[in-house]
């Protein structure tokens, strides 16, 4: 199937860091010269867990300015954030009343979220997969790149598009397609190399901000667990060992290389030799990203003329499909 409108999003939950440039942003950048693409900061799915306003202002502020300085060419493609785009909210309730219960009660993430306070969780944190079906149906998207924990949703999407058009007799939604890309789709903490990078983790040496400064990224990876091996000959001998599995990920994924090669480069050597090749080369390139999303955050004004830009430009795509959506439900409209 070949790929002509890509649509992604990102919650502006704050502290951006390193799994999330690897593992979205990085490819988001390099699909820009293989289709269409259309990139939101989904501030509707952040209010699905309780936010502060100011707070979240801000954050949907720091994240589209990382889009930005990551990469993200505004003026050829679509940034803007979900809430100013009122179609994502109005076809969500379409699409609840063609989801069913057993599809979401399977959905894993939502069980994750919820922990053991399930009964008190929010609607808004049960229903979101709708949510996120309605993002990318909306402007008619067929790739979707997501993370390997996000390729349910993708599934449910199809589910949903399938059953709108069978219950109408219509093929009005695509199936759209997930999209895994990249060496490091799961990138890992620092401190655990068996848990993913987070930025709810209680320490912040497990993660690399994408707001950290050369020095702070350095410390971090100095003090990055290891074990007392040295590196091994080939990825075989990464099995057992997932610090060093997933420091030598990062460094792929930085390089544009694979795992295999990152070995080829380093196998034998000692964690101290390896460290510094990585802090080297993680600050060359998150370096700049840095720089450019400080100038970005200390000039809001600009960051809020792209999105409202953006905004109006989704609009004029989502708009219409909204339209004939409703039409084929039988809404009477003027």
């Amino acid at each position: 199937m070949s790929v002509s409108l890509i649509f992604s999003g990102m919650q502006p939950t704050g502290n951006l860091h390193l799994g999330n440039y690897l593992g979205a942003l990085k490819n988001w950048v390099k699909l820009q010269s293989q289709a269409k693409c259309i990139y939101c900061v989904v501030d509707l799915h952040a209010i699905t867990m309780p936010q502060d306003p100011k707070e979240l202002r801000s954050a949907t502020r720091e994240v589209a300015a990382a889009y930005l300085a990551a990469g993200i060419d505004a003026d050829k493609h679509i940034l803007f954030n979900q809430s100013r785009v009122r179609a994502h909210s109005e076809l969500a309730w379409i699409f609840n009343c063609v989801a069913r219960i057993g599809w979401l009660n399977r959905m894993t993430q939502f069980k994750d979220k919820a922990g053991k306070n399930r009964e008190n969780a929010l609607v808004g944190l049960y229903a979101y997969p709708v949510l996120m079906a309605a993002d990318i149906l909306l402007y008619h998207a067929n790739g979707v790149p997501v993370g390997e924990d996000q390729k349910q949703h993708v599934e449910l999407t199809r589910d949903i598009a399938q059953a709108f058009n069978s219950m109408f007799g219509v093929e009005h939604f695509p199936l759209p397609e997930p999209m895994i890309l990249g060496e490091a789709t799961r990138v890992m903490s620092l401190r655990d190399g068996t848990k993913k990078m987070s930025k709810s983790d209680a320490s912040d040496y497990a993660r690399i901000n994408l707001t950290d400064d050369a020095d702070t990224i350095a410390l971090k990876i100095q003090k990055a667990k290891t074990d007392p091996h040295p590196l091994p000959d080939d990825v075989k001998g990464l099995e057992d060992r997932p610090e060093a599995d997933n420091l030598l990920t990062i460094y792929a994924a930085l390089a544009d290389i694979t795992t295999a090669e990152a070995l080829g480069r380093f196998a034998g050597k000692t964690f101290s030799e390896f460290k510094k090749a990585l802090v080297e080369l993680a600050v060359s390139v998150l370096g700049p990203i840095n720089a450019e999303m400080r100038r970005l955050k200390a000039d809001p004004g600009h960051v809020d003329a792209v999105l409202r830009r953006g905004g109006e430009r989704a609009t004029e795509i989502a708009e219409p499909i909204l339209k004939k959506t409703q039409d084929i439900v039988g809404f009477l409209k003027d």
